[in-house]
């Protein structure tokens, strides 16, 4: 690889609700398998390069633990950060109403108006436990000015597409110059 193709860096944080499936999804994602086990996840970071729009990516991949409305957003979770994928199960309504509370922490705590991200409704194999819409999905998704769009880890639908629209989020505001995208300037007082 010549000097001017250099692989674009993307750090991007998995972020929701305990059990939604934010390990499942970047596990698929990364190594293209479904993992039946849960163990809750303390935090990983895994790499992947991807082709995206004929350019290269090098995706820094953060799966969080889980979040609730009373942990504290860490820092690591705001600073550097390129976007986010913030994950709700379809199969759980107070997962989908924490969404919005993730959401406002990273706002508040980077101190910006808006940030890239995805807003992932997981689990659509378990279409008969069903508690939230895609229409809910999708207007939570356009009040927040993010991509939407519904998965399954198990059969792996739609995974990819996850992270190919965090990366056209991440892009979209990116600077014209065609340089690295600003990450969230948060200050840690």
């Amino acid at each position: 690889m010549a000097p001017a193709e250099k692989l674009k860096k993307r750090k991007i944080a998995v972020l929701g609700s305990r059990s939604v499936g934010k390990s499942s999804l970047v596990i698929q994602f990364i190594n293209n398998e479904f993992v039946e086990s849960y163990y809750p996840t303390i935090e990983a970071t895994f790499t992947k390069s991807v082709k995206y729009k004929g350019a290269e990516y090098d995706c820094e991949v953060i799966d969080t633990a889980g979040q609730d409305e009373f942990s504290i957003l860490n820092s690591k979770h705001a600073i550097g950060i390129h976007g986010y994928v913030l994950v709700y199960s379809v199969t759980s309504k107070a997962s989908f109403d924490m969404i919005q509370i993730v959401y406002d922490k990273i706002i508040a705590f980077c101190g910006v108006t808006d940030i890239p991200c995805v807003v992932v409704g997981s689990k659509v194999d378990l279409e008969s436990s069903r508690q939230v819409t895609p229409r809910d999905g999708e207007k939570l998704a356009q009040e927040m000015n993010a991509a939407w769009v519904e998965t399954s880890a198990k059969t792996n639908f739609n995974v990819t597409k996850v992270f190919e629209l965090c990366l056209a989020e991440i892009e979209k505001r990116a600077p014209r110059t065609g340089e690295v995208p600003q990450t969230n300037r948060c200050v840690v007082m």
